[in-house]
């Protein structure tokens, strides 16, 4: 009668879901005050939104106060009383990734996900390809930020054909704006689940339209998966032959648009260029350093992330033929090379917020490093990381009475948690007082991430009364 217990409990409070499976070991559910409705529909597309009712509101001021208290022991209390309040799940995922707890992250990621599928729309669905969310909306953030969460722990563990469609996923909810930038990913996914005919149908269809060939990862990417196609005996012979001229020209192409990609991934793969090509100005370190920043950081994010498809040594033997091909029109000339030098030049002037935001939640060394000063700066918060500039705001926290000073550094950064915050406001308020508290921020960030480590390790859920309530994560398993 025990073990019957708990089974007939799950069975009465969680119910079949798509993204993720409820575990027995999760905690009661009930109505968590999240919605979702139906704003319009434009040409067979239709727009969504979560909503948060009034109740949820108020979880989500005690949320923010529990931080703002600088007491990890209020945000206990929370989680103890609303164990699916989404931003507090995507905070403490994050500590426990960094503690390297990785089953008690995937968990609570897992956890959100149920939360805001149970709140879904009825006709909202994940596959039709038609329906939307703007990430504006503040509301929204934590359903693509849960599914980007759980989409790399997915690649982590090998479940690369199931990460590729929650990549898709994403992609789909914000086609036209990417707000987290999946344009930078997928290609990666595709090639580690090896579904190149899926990346090359997509280059091909997105081309004239997005100029994918303007990013380096895909510039890359489609050669390469192009010369892999071409190397599956199921393909027919002239089909192979075809294929493999088109990867080499593709190659070229990229290799003349992105010189500076060519030394820095030999480097990544532990493969000693050849002397001609190390000493050519063209691909040399003139090439890395006369690029714009805004394309290091993209090549330092597609280097992080994709060397490791570029070491078989037949794709190596294939890359070094076309680089020999590359500096053969170098040296004669070739029209095309002044041609992309001059688009390299006037197109990277400046990376946009939605490519910076991608590096941040990617935490690739590389290309983290060549974030601007501007984003790097200011405290990055894992419930919400660099928030739209024009976010729509449907409720704001209240006033209160006693507010506190605006004098320390960790007051600065608990107060930028809140919907109203006017950092430049703050500051001309605060000159004079406490000039350097901008400058702390980043010190603030430190305590604030080592109370939540003291938070978690005793952070306890309250369950009704169990006799053979297990551990939380006692029975989790790894696909």
């Amino acid at each position: 009668m025990g073990d019957q217990r708990p089974r007939q409990r799950q069975r009465l409070h969680h119910r079949s879901t798509w993204l993720t499976s409820p575990k027995n070991t999760w905690p009661r559910f009930s109505k968590t005050g999240i919605s979702m409705s139906l704003l319009e529909t434009k040409r067979g597309v239709q727009y969504f939104t979560f909503e948060h009712h009034r109740d949820y509101q108020q979880v989500q001021f005690k949320f923010l106060d529990a931080v703002e208290s600088m007491d990890p022991n209020n945000i206990v209390l929370l989680l103890q009383m609303n164990p699916y309040h989404v931003d507090s799940l995507l905070q403490l995922s994050d500590v426990c990734r960094l503690q390297e707890d990785q089953e008690m992250a995937r968990d609570l990621i897992e956890r959100a996900l149920y939360s805001l599928e149970c709140a879904f729309h009825p006709v909202f669905s994940l596959t039709s390809g038609t329906c939307r969310l703007d990430y504006c909306r503040a509301e929204n953030r934590g359903f693509f930020l849960a599914l980007f969460k759980h989409m790399v722990f997915l690649e982590k563990r090998g479940c690369l054909r199931t990460a590729l469609e929650f990549c898709k996923l994403i992609l789909s909810l914000d086609p036209e704006n990417d707000p987290l930038c999946m344009q930078l990913l997928i290609d990666y996914l595709a090639l580690r689940a090896r579904d190149y005919q899926f990346l090359i149908r997509m280059f091909e269809e997105w081309e004239a339209h997005r100029n994918l060939s303007l990013l380096p990862n895909f510039a890359f990417s489609v050669p390469l998966a192009l010369l892999q196609y071409s190397q599956q005996e199921e393909v027919p012979e002239p089909e192979r032959v075809t294929t493999y001229d088109r990867a080499s020209q593709l190659i070229q192409q990229a290799l003349r648009m992105f010189p500076g990609v060519l030394i820095p991934l030999l480097d990544a793969c532990g493969v000693q260029p050849d002397s001609a090509v190390a000493s050519h100005p063209f691909f040399g370190a003139v090439s890395q350093i006369s690029q714009p920043i805004a394309l290091s950081q993209l090549i330092s994010l597609y280097i992080g992330r994709c060397h490791n498809l570029w070491k078989d040594p037949s794709v190596m033997s294939w890359l070094e033929q076309n680089v020999r091909e590359v500096l053969r029109g170098v040296d004669s000339d070739d029209p095309a090379v002044k041609s992309c030098e001059l688009r390299r030049k006037t197109v990277y002037q400046s990376a946009p917020r939605n490519i910076h935001r991608h590096i941040i939640l990617s935490e690739i060394k590389g290309a983290s490093a060549a974030l601007p000063l501007d984003v790097t700066s200011q405290p990055v918060l894992s419930f919400d990381p660099l928030p739209p500039l024009d976010s729509v705001v449907s409720y704001t926290r209240p006033e209160r009475t006693h507010r506190p000073s605006n004098g320390g550094t960790l007051s600065l950064f608990f107060r930028s948690l809140l919907p109203n915050f006017n950092l430049q406001g703050d500051e001309a308020a605060a000159e004079g007082e406490d000039a350097g508290a901008a400058r702390d921020l980043n010190r603030g960030v430190n305590r604030l991430m080592a109370a939540m480590r003291d938070m978690l390790a005793n952070i306890q859920f309250q369950e009704p009364p169990r006799e053979d309530n297990p551990d939380m994560d006692a029975d989790a398993e790894w696909d």
